[in-house]
């Protein structure tokens, strides 16, 4: 009993702890955010304690919990759902059973989780997939005619990468009509924005355990963490692509307070990570000839996010080669809403970002 109470007060006393950390004064639903924030910072806290006594990984961990959450492919009067697979990928189909006049359209949604967690089974992302099916008579996941592909979070990055590599592929160019972008990651080479470091702590996403998954996502050798979170991980030979990236140059003036740019530390580890240089990673890191065909692109972004300034310098970029951009900016949005939709982490700002998804897609699919 003694050892039950001593561990019931400690998390008391650790769940006290993060509720209490500082989040910005306007957000939305302060107290909402606040509370998951908390349960993010613990559970993180608790993932590191099992790693370092060989428990098990952080990030199984974290993924252990995230099923909690899942739902099963269930068919509605509206909707058949169907879990299946495309070449051994698992996927999750809505087909709508509506007749259409017209070929449908469809949304190639890819979820988040920093590469390394998450899953369309989470029902928040059910509840989005059922929406936008049902609203604009789409199907989603399966390929028709008028494209869309649409992701969160690094599921946005990994959106973005299949798009530049679609359009600049001969076989598929001019097959995607939109691409829709929620609150991305774009770049790896610099993790010293300005967004990185005002929201270094949160809230929902912390510098630290973004840095961790990400790495993670390209190898288990913590060499690679403890550089990129001093800002030196990048190789030498990586110098001529911090101009597709560089803040001082596309993020726009108000964004940039009095934060003076500082080119990272290049070259300091033996190790080699080609992935790091890899566009496929790092969207941000393709030419402008090459962001020049990209079709007409949504991009929501959150201004109490870290990720923040990762879409604003696409955006410029975007903007600069005539592409057509529309940019949704919440000015009291956090990270990740699009998977709060659901008690008992329910914020209305993820229902609000759902909207504002669908009428644009209303519009433009």
């Amino acid at each position: 009993m003694g050892y039950k109470t001593l561990c019931f007060g400690f998390f008391c006393i650790l769940f006290a702890y993060c509720i209490y950390s500082p989040i910005p004064e306007d957000v939305e639903e302060p107290w909402k955010v606040r509370i998951i924030s908390a349960m993010i910072k613990m559970t993180t806290f608790v993932g590191t304690i099992c790693e370092n006594i060989g428990l098990l990984k952080y990030e199984e961990l974290l993924a252990t919990l995230s099923t909690v959450h899942y739902t099963k492919a269930v068919s509605d009067e509206n909707i058949t759902v169907i879990d299946t697979k495309f070449s051994d990928i698992p996927v999750r189909l809505y087909l709508p059973k509506k007749k259409s006049e017209r070929q449908r359209p469809a949304v190639i949604f890819i979820h988040g989780g920093a590469f390394v967690l998450g899953s369309y089974k989470i029902a928040a992302y059910d509840d989005l997939n059922r929406w936008t099916a049902n609203k604009i008579g789409a199907v989603v996941v399966g390929i028709d005619t008028r494209i869309c592909i649409m992701g969160d979070s690094s599921g946005g990055t990994l959106a973005a990468t299949v798009t530049q590599l679609l359009q600049n592929d001969l076989n598929f160019k001019d097959k995607i009509k939109a691409q829709a972008l929620m609150y991305p990651g774009l770049q790896s080479l610099d993790t010293l924005l300005p967004s990185h470091q005002k929201y270094q702590h949160g809230p929902i996403l912390t510098r630290e355990m973004i840095i961790k998954l990400v790495c993670l996502y390209v190898t288990e050798d913590k060499v690679l963490l403890q550089a990129a979170l001093r800002n030196e991980h990048m190789p030498t030979e990586s110098r001529h692509l911090f101009k597709f990236a560089n803040w001082s140059d596309f993020l726009p003036e108000k964004y940039k307070k009095n934060h003076v740019y500082i080119e990272p530390v290049l070259g300091k580890l033996n190790a080699s990570y080609p992935a790091l240089v890899d566009s496929r990673l790092s969207p941000l890191l393709v030419n402008d000839t090459q962001l020049q065909s990209l079709p007409l692109t949504y991009v929501v972004t959150c201004e109490h996010d870290l990720l923040r300034d990762d879409s604003l310098i696409y955006i410029s970029r975007l903007r600069k080669v005539g592409v057509k951009v529309t940019h949704e900016h919440i000015e009291k949005g956090v990270h990740g809403a699009l998977s709060f939709t659901r008690a008992p982490v329910f914020l209305n700002l993820g229902l609000k970002i759902r909207d504002k998804y669908i009428n644009w897609l209303e519009e433009n699919l």
